[in-house]
């Protein structure tokens, strides 16, 4: 497909990904209980995803390579993380994992080990209810160090904070600290009830300074109506295996692709128009699943 097709609408259609992805919450479970956490309000904080072999023949049977994108709950919490990591790299899919980086350096490199060349990218969270002092900060920033210096070739690490009102005040020095010893941090708007709180002008001012959602250069992104291959080549799943075509679909219960296990799901064969207003993952426009304008 060439890269100036347009739907009926005018907007451009992406060509085929060269690879999908799968956003996988592999748990529920968290050690920490941040203030401002989107999952605070689950009923259940203790699930996760228990037939490792199960799931990992579903990633077998995808076609062609995936990036599996591991997040939760906190990811390093699920007692067969590397069993499932290394299951990915052996098929020759791309692992990816999302952390509140609290894990050890032993169990981090462990992970690093049984990831290896599949490694694509590796995001901390950095959430300053737990990472509050200097000192614990260094320690942060000593530890994102000690593993960009054991990351494969091709592949990323940074970390991302959410722009509280608590931490706006702060958020230039850690950006700036950060980038002294070589990470980069992103910010993330916060969220409450979907969307993303209501900032003053002031505010929002200051978080597109800082490069806005995950450096996207906006607050609030919105790709309404734009052709987007997820739900063909790239889809959220959940620790039950239930997959939904996106982040906003799973939020509203909405083009639902089946579960993962039972024989139920199925991808969709071509790009379709984003339904949502606000887009909260970038994942999409950043894999190249929809045009960028």
């Amino acid at each position: 497909m060439a890269t100036d097709t347009r739907d009926d609408a005018g907007w451009p259609v992406p060509p085929r990904p060269p690879e999908g992805v799968v956003m996988w919450n592999i748990n529920t479970t968290c050690n920490y209980r941040c203030s401002y956490c989107t999952q605070r309000f689950l009923d259940d904080r203790t699930r996760w995803a228990r037939d490792t072999p199960r799931f990992l023949e579903g990633f077998r049977r995808l076609p062609g390579r995936w990036e599996v994108k591991l997040s939760g709950g906190e990811p390093f919490l699920h007692p067969t993380l590397m069993d499932i990591v290394a299951g990915l790299a052996e098929m020759g899919h791309h692992v990816s994992v999302v952390t509140n980086f609290s894990a050890g350096t032993e169990k981090l490199d462990r992970f690093l080990e049984a990831a290896g060349a599949a490694l694509r990218v590796f995001s901390a969270s950095l959430h300053r209810e737990y990472v509050a002092t200097e000192q614990e900060e260094t320690a942060f920033i000593e530890k994102a160090r000690h593993v960009m210096t054991r990351l494969p070739p091709g592949a990323s690490f940074h970390v991302t904070c959410v722009a509280t009102r608590a931490n706006l005040p702060v958020l230039p020095e850690l950006v700036q600290r950060f980038a002294a010893a070589g990470i980069r941090l992103k910010v993330q708007p916060e969220k409450q009830q979907r969307d993303v709180i209501a900032y003053t002008a002031g505010e929002q001012a200051q978080i597109l300074a800082l490069g806005g959602h995950n450096g996207l250069g906006m607050l609030a992104p919105s790709f309404q109506g734009r052709p987007c291959w997820a739900g063909a080549y790239a889809f959220t799943l959940d620790d039950r295996g239930a997959a939904w075509r996106c982040y906003p679909a799973r939020r509203y219960r909405q083009e639902y692709l089946g579960n993962f296990l039972d024989g139920t799901f199925a991808l969709r064969e071509t790009a379709q128009p984003c339904q949502y207003a606000y887009c909260n993952c970038t994942v999409p426009i950043e894999r190249g699943m929809m045009a960028r304008s």
